[in-house]
């Protein structure tokens, strides 16, 4: 991308994965971020290496971790993304001082983007009570039980927080990701897609 061309210059984003990571569901975002200008850190439970997956079940690449998430601070951040994978979310949600990260970029207004099983953060956090997501469907139940409103879309817009569904919606995930983050939409500004 030519410079005039990379809304994301200056960004810092930061990824939440662990174990389990759908790879996709990080690689993409990671890549489509980072050719919009953007700084992108990879941040997780502990130190060196995560195992990402291919569909839950096939083992992928070992991704390097730039921070853990008792050292990244969310001050440091501009956004935040959430990938899916079963695995990852389940690990992630079971863990206080994740969990305590992800609700930071809400407390300071900060867009978040989930995608797929990512939105158990959310669920978890208590971030989804009133708010319109979509996710993989079988979270459906969790987003309804704890005040959310689940639909059955591509992408989704609200308050600031982007979510879609699987890896199929990739595409339309990253294309309003790169347009949400440049533009800022913090949590709490209704955005709808």
């Amino acid at each position: 991308m030519a410079r005039s061309q990379q809304p994301l210059e200056g960004k810092r984003i930061a990824i939440l994965a662990t174990d389990g990571v759908e790879e996709i569901e990080y690689t993409q975002p990671r890549i489509t971020a980072e050719q919009a200008g953007a700084e992108v850190y990879l941040i997780s439970l502990a130190a060196g290496e995560i195992q990402a997956m291919n569909q839950d079940i096939n083992p992928g690449n070992r991704l390097a971790v730039d921070r853990t998430v008792d050292q990244a601070q969310p001050s440091d951040y501009d956004a935040l993304v959430l990938p899916g994978g079963t695995v990852n979310p389940d690990r992630l949600r079971a863990n206080s001082t994740a969990m305590a990260f992800v609700r930071a970029f809400f407390d300071q207004d900060k867009p978040v983007a989930a995608i797929c099983h990512g939105p158990w953060s959310l669920v978890e956090t208590g971030m989804v009570d009133g708010r319109t997501v979509t996710s993989y469907p079988s979270l459906r139940t969790d987003i309804n039980n704890a005040g959310g409103l689940w639909v059955d879309r591509e992408v989704q817009v609200d308050d600031g927080l982007l979510t879609s569904r699987r890896p199929a919606d990739l595409p339309a995930f990253c294309d309003k990701l790169v347009e949400q983050f440049a533009q800022g939409h913090p949590v709490g500004q209704l955005n709808l897609a």
